[in-house]
């Protein structure tokens, strides 16, 4: 072996050690979740910049532990082949989390994440996988773009191309992991992120690909109250005759009572969208279908029910009542047919 293959076998183990292949996904089925975390923050605030992400992160050591350790044992009960997670600080503390369910629960997953543009809260948006991913990263305007003032960008979000195999038949699913402008006064805001989203996403749709988009719309908008002019219409191409580039929002089959997403009643920020090639089964192929979908409020409200007040008295409150987040996770069944 002449030394330069030599080299190139060193660096291949030494990523093998570095970067272990997860789990196979062998299954006939797999799940895709979603879940803002709301200020998952560790203890360190070295690290952070804004006064509003040091305000915001775990007061003490013991604390962050805390809340690494329930938030992990959620996911593993969940147990996703994939989620996307809303407010997590870094792709370090997604690597904190995955060491914590490998070693608690012996559950494979590895993380995927990209600094944002988000400086002001310092919140980011990744992929905790078992399986699947082949590449992920982000999109920005272009030139002509930004001068047309139509769009707005995403300061959060990531973009996952996942590949899935069943006894031969291979799957590719794009999942784009978003959180978008809160608070309600902020709709014509969001309402140009949804645009520049579409304008991303619209073709593949058209053209029959797995397309999901997840995550904190945080839109005002309940589900069959949604107008095409909307950030969530126009997000679902309700605002154009042409139907084969829409998305379906899997609300429709939440029950009505599962609707809420946010701790606040009647809030259903969060969403999976998928497209329309993931609902229809395709006959003359094995694809991937939609089978059901569920909100896991159960592993998120602890103690007595909902904490009244999240924002400024969250570590306040004792670890037998706290809540693991203001938001509840939603994760969507899908079948190879």
């Amino acid at each position: 072996m002449n030394s330069r293959n030599y080299l190139r076998v060193v660096c291949l183990l030494a990523l093998a050690l570095i970067y272990p292949p997860t789990q196979s996904q062998s299954s006939d089925s797999i799940t895709i979740a979603t879940w803002n975390l709301e200020w998952y923050f560790d203890a360190n605030t070295r690290d952070n910049s804004s006064d509003l992400a040091k305000e915001r992160s775990a007061p003490s050591f013991e604390e962050w532990v805390w809340r690494r350790n329930a938030v992990s044992a959620a996911i593993a009960q969940m147990a996703p082949t994939v989620i996307g997670l809303q407010e997590i600080e870094s792709r370090k503390i997604g690597y904190y989390t995955t060491k914590q369910i490998k070693e608690a629960h012996d559950l494979n997953y590895r993380a995927a994440c990209i600094q944002g543009t988000d400086y002001y809260t310092e919140q980011d948006v990744a992929f905790l996988y078992q399986d699947g991913l082949v590449e992920f990263g982000r999109r920005e305007q272009t030139r002509q773009m930004f001068a047309s003032k139509k769009y707005y960008n995403l300061g959060k979000h990531l973009i996952g191309r996942f590949q899935f195999e069943n006894n031969g038949a291979q799957e590719e699913l794009t999942i784009v992991n978003v959180h978008l402008r809160a608070n309600a006064e902020s709709e014509n805001i969001r309402r140009r992120q949804v645009v520049l989203l579409r304008a991303w996403f619209a073709e593949q749709i058209k053209n029959g690909e797995n397309v999901i988009v997840m995550g904190d719309i945080n839109t005002e908008h309940h589900f069959g109250q949604v107008s095409p002019e909307s950030e969530i219409g126009i997000l679902c191409g309700l605002d154009t005759e042409d139907t084969a580039d829409d998305l379906m929002d899997l609300h429709q089959y939440l029950p009505q009572d599962e609707h809420e997403t946010f701790f606040i009643p009647g809030k259903q920020f969060d969403r999976i969208l998928v497209s329309r090639a993931m609902i229809e089964d395709d006959p003359a192929r094995q694809d991937l279908v939609f089978q059901s979908i569920r909100r896991h409020k159960e592993l998120v409200v602890r103690g007595q029910g909902v904490d009244e007040e999240h924002w400024d008295t969250y570590y306040d409150i004792p670890q037998t009542e706290r809540d693991l987040s203001d938001h509840y996770p939603l994760m969507a069944k899908f079948q190879f047919k």
